[in-house]
């Protein structure tokens, strides 16, 4: 590292610590999203590999936990892979799952997080579905931030499985399709969904400069704040993070009001 990026980075460290210095614990996010967007983009644009670019983002992952735990966040959902991704090239998919099943790994035996999984298991590989339940079982008595890994994740497929995990409830019990129908509502859907215990998010991070959800948890960020930062996943900082917070208490949600 040259001295002009020495000073830089001196710089960055000491502006994150004054935005972190201003920062009210009580204005932070208690449920943040993160769509974690240009691992293939920030690879490129180092002259690296597609591979090394999803190494980079899994590796930036339990830092920013890291920053959570530091500012109160209670529960993180990560998305990880979503269903649409399911039709990249085989050469880029079967590295990836591997990446991403050792990120389930690494988050289980940390210690400080609680696992959960939100998407569709069916579509992930046996092996994948074994990682995950057993992250699942491990952490479940941890006190820590609550880690929704978002994998085989799509938005519109989460709905459509609630509503049918809601027939499904409503037949095992006897409820009449006329009696679903009077009785169903936001409230009774929202508990189908695979965060139905869970707070709505707060906060959604995008990275990489895109400004869309993709269908990132469409159901449960009807309110949600949006924070989109020009940086790639891979070289997220600290400083973004807290400007991110920054932003979002200086914001007065009016919850459709």
């Amino acid at each position: 590292m040259n001295l002009r990026d020495k000073l830089r980075s001196l710089l960055v460290r000491l502006y994150a610590r004054r935005v972190e210095g201003h920062l009210d614990h009580a204005q932070v996010p208690k449920h943040i999203g993160v769509i974690m967007d240009g691992n293939r983009r920030w690879a490129k644009a180092a002259g690296s590999t597609t591979v090394h670019g999803h190494r980079a983002g899994a590796e930036k992952i339990e830092e920013f936990l890291g920053w959570c735990s530091e500012t109160d966040v209670e529960v993180v959902t990560l998305w990880l892979l979503s269903t649409d991704n399911f039709d990249r090239p085989q050469e880029e998919l079967v590295p990836l799952l591997g990446i991403i099943e050792d990120v389930v790994r690494t988050l289980a035996t940390d210690g400080r997080w609680r696992v959960h999984h939100v998407g569709t298991l069916d579509l992930l590989p046996a092996g994948m579905q074994r990682t995950l339940k057993e992250a699942e079982e491990s952490t479940a008595g941890i006190d820590g931030i609550v880690v929704n890994v978002a994998i085989g994740y799509g938005g519109r497929q989460e709905i459509a499985d609630a509503v049918r995990s809601m027939l499904l409830e409503a037949s095992d019990k006897g409820t009449s399709l006329e009696k679903l129908a009077d009785t169903v509502d936001v409230e009774t859907i929202g508990r189908h969904l695979y965060t139905g215990a869970q707070p709505d998010p707060d906060l959604v991070i995008r990275t990489s400069g895109e400004q869309r959800l993709s269908g990132f948890m469409l159901w449960q960020t009807a309110h949600s704040e949006y924070y989109f930062c020009e940086v790639f996943w891979p070289a997220f900082r600290k400083v973004d993070f807290l400007r991110a917070l920054r932003d979002y208490a200086a914001r007065h949600r009016r919850y459709g009001g």
